[in-house]
């Protein structure tokens, strides 16, 4: 049922929370009784100037009788009825809505603050179980820790200390407690980043991804010829001289794609062959890596690009709704980059069903090339590259791949190293 057909429902709960007689209701908008029973029970429409006076009665915005402002409610509870394992009327969202906005808004808000910590989660495993910046936090505070107990103990436990070495162990104390609090507070720091998106960064990776996703990853300026040095000037964001490189290496690679896949010619051919990394590089006559790039970036396009080198290691995350990427370890949803990475010069397309509270679908587009820029005497560099594009989660013959194995909801994967950590006895 539409919406706007629950107009009427949603007039008779405010006026039975405003305590009126169906009469009064009518009396104070100038209508009929007859013809607000029919309006209350959606046996006809009601808008313009009725519905205004219908409002000014209530004393409620059109906004709030009309439904305009329920549709993004509505579609949380869509994804909530998704989710669920139990037997939900999905079909009754609408009516839930409009007869209940205030229960409706709550399970709405309810269910993005779970999707929210679920992410969050998501984050904190990958950081606990594979960031080395954690690790080394960590020993910095246990060896900052160690070192002021010891030398607590020392002034505890010895009396008659000479007044040059009490000062000596005092200062060593004062020293290494202040050592101790800054590692701290830049270890809850760090980890409290997590609640906001790409916030609170310590890598220059993930610093010059955060200053690439708030230019949106697309630049006009560099699509018009400018010089990629002149984005880098104001560019206050990027702290480090480490990613200031990494978004001056970025940069030129993207003035070259831009270049070789102008973006008017890549937006024609993408209406007339659609999203498809292999054609379009036989139509432009390019390496399929640069199409894969160019279509993380267009205009118009939902698209995630990760990128890896030879190692398996990451070295550039483009994110997309639903399709958690790792900052450090290996996850299944990476089996077709890595599988690209064994097969260099072969292009591969995998479809794939992510798990999670809803099960969505994506096509991961991957290629791997082999560059050999010492020439005969040095070994090859690998660069693995995959592009994202959400798809429909029935694909035939899609994989099934879930997150780290520490949160994946996925049963019976046989591919698991380790119980989840959510799961049932845990």
């Amino acid at each position: 049922m539409p919406l706007n057909a629950l107009t009427g429902t949603r007039i008779r709960e405010r006026r039975a929370q405003a305590g009126l007689r169906q009469t009064d209701l009518a009396r104070a908008a100038g209508v009929s009784a007859s013809y607000l029973n029919l309006i209350e029970h959606n046996r006809r429409k009601v808008a313009g100037e009725v519905l205004v006076r219908i409002a000014a009665a209530l004393g409620v915005s059109v906004q709030a009788l009309s439904g305009d402002g329920e549709a993004d409610v509505v579609a949380a509870l869509r994804e909530a009825a998704a989710a669920a394992a139990l037997p939900v009327e999905a079909d009754r969202a609408e009516e839930f809505a409009g007869r209940f906005p205030g229960w409706a808004a709550l399970v709405a808000a309810q269910h993005r603050r779970l999707v929210q910590l679920e992410t969050t989660v998501e984050a904190l495993s990958d950081r606990m179980t594979q960031d080395p910046h954690l690790s080394a936090s960590l020993h910095e505070l246990l060896s900052a820790a160690a070192s002021v107990r010891s030398t607590a103990a020392i002034l505890a436990d010895t009396p008659d200390i000479e007044p040059e070495w009490r000062q000596r162990f005092q200062r060593n104390l004062a020293e290494d407690s202040a050592r101790l609090a800054r590692g701290a507070e830049a270890l809850v720091g760090y980890l409290d980043g997590v609640a906001a998106p790409e916030t609170g960064i310590a890598a220059p990776q993930e610093e010059f991804e955060a200053w690439a996703s708030a230019q949106g990853w697309h630049l006009p300026a560099l699509e018009a010829g400018a010089d990629p040095e002149t984005l880098l000037l104001g560019a206050a964001e990027l702290a480090s001289h480490a990613a200031r490189e990494l978004a001056r290496n970025w940069l030129e690679i993207y003035a070259r794609d831009a270049q070789a896949l102008p973006l008017e010619a890549m937006q024609a051919a993408v209406a007339e062959l659609g999203p498809h990394p292999w054609r379009l590089a036989q139509r432009f006559g390019v390496d399929p890596a640069a199409v894969l790039r160019r279509l993380a970036v267009l205009p118009g396009i939902v698209a995630g690009l990760v990128v890896c080198d030879g190692s398996g290691t990451l070295i550039f995350r483009k994110p997309v709704v639903a399709f958690p990427l790792p900052r450090f370890g290996a996850a299944c949803p990476l089996w077709p980059l890595y599988d690209a990475l064994q097969r260099p010069g072969q292009p591969l397309r995998v479809s794939v069903t992510m798990a999670g509270r809803q099960v969505a679908g994506f096509d991961t587009w991957a290629w791997c090339a082999a560059h050999y820029p010492a020439g005969f005497e040095a070994p090859a560099v690998l660069r693995a590259q995959m592009l994202i594009l959400p798809s429909p989660a029935d694909q035939a013959g899609a994989r099934a791949v879930g997150t780290s194995c520490r949160i994946c909801p996925r049963a019976g994967c046989p591919a698991r190293r380790e119980p989840p950590i959510m799961a049932e006895g845990a």
